[in-house]
């Protein structure tokens, strides 16, 4: 298994298991049945829902023998109602006791958008707080403090475009890590790409086969699916693979980490074995002409009338 390898020389697996959508009575069987198949890097958030579900796997994995507490990554993430200071460290430990554990190997900031306390989805503008207000930068001071309190070994940021990501590392005493974004073939934000590599920040493909089950009213009418595309398509066919596993052979040859997300055993194998999948150049050109600007995830829930916050300001103009 491939890893990305941070400065005090842990190594996170590049492929790991992501748990949006793993619905509760489901997501622990799946978790176990992943660690047993040989996945190491568990990927969960507070806003998901079932990570208490995803800790009773993890508890049980490790008193079955099946893996060490140090053989696994497990990432969480900090939901947007709790981005004022005094609120990190307890979101962080709401997540720790909910997952079994005494550490994360890696927390995020979700998203750069702040709400008020206690409000889990905002319905109008006023259920926003704006970046003015609650900088980011106040938040990040919060997350280092983290890692100096032994709660996680490493911390980063997920949806934060170049521009804001350089201006978080030129704030900072421990510069973001890791940044979790959008990335497939019809998304390969090359700017953002080369900003992170340039910075010495790992990237983290997020919805890396089109996230096909998200929610439909995230979903537009005409969208094109990333795993029926003809071109993702004749390339699976000439390895005998599946689409879905040269969408994560592309990510893993990219550099980036990436995280599938599935329930089904079957499927959980497949991606698990796109590892050894070894792209041609020739396919890696081809994956290469389909970029398309086209976002999934597009953020528009931030967007509502009277937030502060706008789609040019998260991802910048198109």
């Amino acid at each position: 298994m491939n890893t990305l390898k941070f400065n005090n020389h842990d190594e996170m697996p590049a492929l790991g298991l992501g748990t949006w959508r793993a619905a509760p009575g489901q997501v622990k069987a799946a978790v176990k049945a992943a660690i047993e198949l040989g996945y190491r890097h568990i990927d969960c958030a507070s806003i998901y829902q079932n990570e208490a579900e995803i800790g009773q796997a993890i508890a049980e994995s490790i008193a079955e023998g099946r893996v060490t507490r140090r053989e696994l990554w497990i990432t969480s993430k900090l939901w947007n109602d709790a981005h004022a200071p005094e609120a990190v460290e307890p979101a962080l430990r709401r997540s720790l006791d909910r997952l079994q554990l005494d550490h994360l190997d890696l927390y995020l900031i979700h998203w750069p958008i702040a709400h008020r306390q206690g409000v889990i989805f905002p319905r109008r503008g006023a259920d926003f707080v704006s970046l003015d207000a609650l900088p980011l930068a106040a938040t990040w001071g919060a997350m280092e403090a983290l890692v100096e309190a032994g709660l996680t070994r490493h911390i980063g940021v997920s949806n934060l475009r170049a521009e804001a990501l350089l201006s978080l590392i030129d704030g900072a005493r421990r510069p973001p890590e890791v940044n979790q974004v959008e990335l497939h073939p019809y998304l390969q934000q090359p700017q953002l790409v080369a900003t992170c590599r340039a910075a010495g920040v790992h990237l983290t493909a997020y919805s890396p086969l089109g996230s096909p089950d998200r929610p439909a009213d995230l979903k537009a009418p005409d969208e094109p699916i990333l795993l029926q595309d003809p071109t993702v398509m004749a390339i699976a066919e000439a390895h005998g693979a599946s689409p879905a596993q040269v969408l994560i052979a592309w990510s893993l040859a990219q550099g980036h980490a990436v995280i599938p997300k599935s329930v089904s055993p079957a499927r959980l194998a497949q991606n698990l074995a796109a590892a050894t999948l070894r792209l041609t150049a020739k396919d890696m050109a081809q994956l290469g002409a389909l970029e398309r600007g086209r976002r999934y995830v597009t953020g528009a829930f931030w967007a509502l009338p009277g937030s502060p916050y706008t789609l040019e300001g998260l991802w910048g103009p198109r």
